[in-house]
């Protein structure tokens, strides 16, 4: 195979990965440094912060080989799945599993040289990392589902931290749950009509005419349960500033979606971004400030 061959092909895995859309890599990322940040008071360790942040990019991207893997034979009648590598058969079954599995092995390579129960958890983050596309098929809300897998990273940052996981690591999983029921199905009134035509079930579908409404209340209970945190922990006004810049973020989204736009719904679901982004800066500054870290 020539170089340029070569770069063709690694090019499409890159697109099977979606190293190309990080957004889903992020989405991940906030909600475990919220809790590596919670769980250390403000003090992660480097060698954590570093393996819970590759992690996190190596099983996003085996997990978007598995849901492709999962759900090719549909994707190439959804608008906005049908030009995948799978969908198209550019990339073959075998390339995608031989591809999973080496993003797996190497993920949890890294998961070893954590403590025991974090290794333990790992098997249960793949586990929801794998059986995740399949909700699609009999859960009303998969979304829910998602926000366990895509929250994981929260026990697990706790354990790797504490080896233990405290009921605020729960009450900050839920949180997550909310979240992800908000932004993705934000995400799923895109692509609504394909799967209603295909028979997948999504949150937008189960929510019907209530979907913008579903949404809006999942932020606050969201955003509830996070204040809740907060007074438990005894943080600062920096904290609740950051629950509010994500409240700001979360009412633009509303203009966004209320009209069912196809491209303003993307547009919020990727936006969200921003919201774990905000939560984050005001967990990280609450505790600089308590730890007298100089900003200059």
């Amino acid at each position: 195979m020539n170089l340029a061959a070569l770069a063709a092909r690694l090019t499409l895995y890159e697109r099977l990965m979606r190293l190309d859309k990080p957004i889903g890599t992020l989405l991940l990322l906030w909600p475990t440094l919220w809790a590596l940040w919670l769980a250390s008071n403000g003090g992660p360790e480097g060698r954590i912060v570093w393996i819970f942040a590759l992690g996190t990019l190596l099983m996003r991207s085996a997990g978007c080989v598995m849901n492709d893997l999962a759900d090719w034979r549909y994707d190439a009648h959804v608008e906005r799945t049908r030009n995948r590598p799978l969908a198209t058969g550019a990339v073959s079954r075998r390339e995608a599993w031989i591809l999973a599995a080496g993003l797996t092995l190497a993920s949890f390579g890294l998961v070893l040289s954590l403590n025991r129960l974090t290794v333990l958890l790992s098997f249960a983050a793949l586990g929801l990392a794998a059986t995740y596309p399949l909700t699609k098929r009999f859960l009303a809300i998969p979304q829910a589902y998602l926000g366990v897998a895509f929250g994981f990273g929260i026990p697990m940052g706790y354990a790797a931290t504490l080896g233990t996981i405290p009921a605020e690591g729960w009450w900050l999983l839920l949180a997550n749950i909310f979240w992800a029921i908000a932004y993705d199905t934000e995400y799923a009134m895109v692509d609504r009509d394909d799967d209603l035509r295909i028979g997948i079930k999504t949150a937008a579908i189960t929510f019907g005419r209530y979907d913008v409404a579903a949404v809006m209340a999942c932020y606050g209970v969201m955003l509830a349960l996070l204040a809740g945190i907060g007074l438990h922990r005894g943080l600062g006004v920096v904290y609740y500033l950051g629950l509010a810049a994500a409240a700001a973020l979360m009412t633009y989204h509303y203009r966004l979606i209320r009209g069912r736009d196809r491209e303003a719904c993307f547009k919020a679901f990727n936006h969200n971004n921003w919201v774990g982004a905000a939560i984050f800066a005001g967990i990280f500054a609450d505790f600089a400030m308590r730890r007298g870290i100089p900003w200059t």
